[in-house]
């Protein structure tokens, strides 16, 4: 029988007090086999008083067997048993309740084996049935989850579950709430911890993640070079149909080069024909101007 409150050691003291002060009054009068029933009388009445008021706390709920039959479900507050013949042997805990469990060495579907953790949130919602159809229900509860965690892994790819934890999850919170809802039982969801690999196969994971970002590097490498490419492409048949405005950015090209301070230029004879420099006299004179300009600024 669970130990009661204080509330029970107040309702049952004035009987005890009631009772100890006649019995001292009998042994005053000499009659000491009445005052010695009396005392006896007086503890067992007291006990019996004790053991029949019950307290429940706001989320707890008390099954009641009436000679070995389910009764009710009582509780949260004060309520009364009848000694002897009621009994209480489940108090049921209403709130959410967060239990652990993991799967050791299990095989992917990929055949690697794993070690995860999870955690599983649940809560009673019948009393009843979690006392009367399931013998131990939190063991019950630990071993569904256990199976259940073996099987998801056992059909789900490594890379999967590596990123895939909500899903996971998911299925698992309904895989194990189908099984325990006869219970009286609610799974509310489960969240996977942590999911551990070999160090070995860890090792060649993240060198085939490292080549994996130096093979994208190069395609967008490449990439770059065939939109340059056709950039320069689509330049050319611009400037083929313009020449005015090839002129201009040849000219635009000769003065970026001797902005910067470079002494010497080397230029084809086929573009100085074509930008009409007028030979090496003009472009040196070009070549005077700009410096002179860059100096003045």
């Amino acid at each position: 029988m669970r130990n009661n409150s204080s509330f029970a050691l107040l309702a049952v003291l004035p009987i005890f007090i009631l009772g100890g002060v006649w019995t001292y009054r009998l042994f005053a009068g000499a009659e000491p086999a009445q005052a010695l029933a009396l005392a006896a009388t007086t503890i067992a009445v007291s006990m019996l008083a004790y053991s029949a008021i019950q307290v429940a706390d706001q989320w707890e709920r008390a099954v009641l067997l009436r000679l070995g039959k389910f009764q009710d479900v009582k509780g949260p507050g004060l309520f009364l048993l009848i000694p002897v013949i009621d009994t209480i042997p489940y108090w049921i805990d209403m709130r959410v309740i967060a239990s652990s469990f993991k799967a050791e060495k299990t095989l992917t579907r990929d055949t690697v084996p794993v070690d995860v953790d999870a955690v599983l949130f649940w809560r009673v919602l019948d009393p009843r049935k979690a006392s009367l159809d399931v013998a131990d229900y939190k063991s019950a509860i630990s071993w569904a989850s256990q199976t259940a965690l073996r099987d998801v892994i056992g059909k789900t790819m490594l890379s999967d579950m590596l990123e895939g934890r909500e899903k996971i999850g998911n299925e698992l919170q309904k895989i194990i709430d189908e099984r325990t809802e006869p219970w009286g039982i609610n799974v509310i969801s489960v969240e996977i911890k942590d999911v551990l690999i070999p160090a070995s196969l860890e090792d060649a994971m993240s060198m085939q993640a490292q080549a994996e970002r130096e093979r994208q590097a190069r395609v967008i490498l490449g990439d770059s070079e065939r939109q340059v490419a056709e950039k320069f492409a689509e330049a050319a048949r611009t400037y083929a149909g313009d020449q005015t405005a090839f002129h201009l950015r040849a000219m635009n090209m000769l003065y970026e080069g001797l902005k910067s301070n470079a002494t010497i230029v080397i230029v084809p004879s086929t573009a100085v024909e074509s930008m009409q420099l007028g030979g090496i006299g003009g472009i040196a004179g070009a070549a005077q101007a700009v410096r002179e300009g860059v100096a003045g600024k």
